[in-house]
């Protein structure tokens, strides 16, 4: 493996874990907080991951494409489709949930719009999509170090 792949595997694997962690193990428990408390906790997340995530999934977007271009020790088709993933994965995050995010961040959680809870669960449905993309990008790219045919 050389330094590039070792990054692409590093960014994408962090980047990959932490959205999925989240998506599949913190926002379920999340949802089942009080309308208050659960938009004061999505308040909090903008602050951690909001501040990590736009720059991580940036990252992965542009190394799994500089890989894809300049490496020949992993096959071509998992490069690709790795890259393919991760930047549907990019593209998806600042259609649907960096909107979402925003107005999230004005909202004050003792007076809530009246339709928060069907915004806030368009944005699990594509953090859902986004995570699921940002993990299948990873095991793309662990895939083709393996070279699995």
């Amino acid at each position: 493996m050389d330094g590039l792949g070792f990054v692409a595997l590093l960014v994408v694997g962090f980047t990959g874990c932490a959205e999925f962690g989240s998506y599949a193990f913190v926002h379920p428990v999340i949802r089942k907080l009080p309308e208050r408390e659960h938009v004061f906790v999505e308040q909090g997340l903008l602050r951690t991951f909001g501040r990590i995530m736009p720059v991580a999934m940036t990252a992965c977007a542009a190394v799994s494409l500089v890989f894809a271009f300049a490496n020949d020790s992993v096959p071509h088709s998992w490069r690709w489709a790795a890259a393919g993933s991760l930047i549907a994965a990019l593209v998806s995050t600042i259609i649907f949930n960096v909107p979402i995010n925003l107005a999230t961040g004005r909202w004050d959680a003792s007076n809530l719009p009246a339709d928060w809870k069907k915004t806030r669960n368009r944005w699990e449905l594509f953090q859902g999509v986004r995570s699921w993309l940002l993990l299948a990008g990873f095991v793309l790219l662990c895939a083709g170090f393996a070279n699995i045919s």
